[in-house]
């Protein structure tokens, strides 16, 4: 490690591969980037959001090796060698919406659109390996993840739809011409503006 001219010892930057959503992101971090920051910076997919940075709110659950983790909670440097899914790669290979992303446009399950990725991503892990879930246990499923503005309602009723999209018991009704329906927030295109992003995610000025 070098010193840097303060005479502080110069802080350590590890070359490590995180392979997102298909693709392989070849980034320089330090041993305490948290693999959210390292996914909107080093990498350039904002879709995954920071809230809390506690691991309270969900906004910035990922899917790592197919299980929702609160990427604020895990160093970039651990995710080394995991496949790492975020909002922007949950569409179906063809670029269509895939039935978590349908559901939530066809429920209206959002408002402001700063929470939808981490629910997102939630409820995809959980609709596979849950495929018929209950009402109780759709609730269940969003219980970790925190929105102000819906009041849970139509997010609930988006995991129903998009268990049965999944399981084919019913198509996904086209979205009315000339309305996205929250598309951009559902496919993770739209940017939620932060006043000082950089130093409300531990990097500092």
């Amino acid at each position: 490690m070098a010193e840097n001219t303060a005479g502080k010892t110069a802080e350590k930057i590890h070359d490590v591969r995180l392979e997102v959503n298909g693709v392989t992101h070849a980034v320089a971090v330090p041993a305490r980037r948290l693999l959210s920051d390292a996914l909107r910076q080093e990498c350039g997919l904002t879709g995954t959001h920071v809230g809390c940075e506690h691991g309270v709110c969900g906004a910035c659950t990922v899917l790592v090796d197919g299980r929702p983790v609160r990427s604020c909670l895990m160093f970039a440097v651990s995710a080394v060698g995991s496949e790492i899914t975020t909002v922007e790669g949950l569409a179906e290979p063809d670029g269509s919406l895939n039935p978590v992303q349908q559901a939530f446009r066809e429920c209206h399950g959002l408002q402001c659109g700063f929470c939808t990725p981490g629910f997102l991503t939630t409820v995809t892990a959980g609709i596979k390996e849950n495929p018929c879930p209950t009402h109780d246990e759709a609730r269940e499923m969003v219980a970790g993840n925190l929105c102000r503005c819906t009041g849970y309602q139509n997010i609930v009723k988006a995991v129903e739809r998009a268990a049965e999209i999944a399981r084919g018991d019913a198509p996904a009704a086209a979205p009315p011409e000339g309305d996205d329906g929250g598309l951009e927030a559902a496919t993770g295109d739209a940017e939620v503006a932060r006043d000082d992003d950089a130093s409300t995610t531990g990097l500092g000025a």
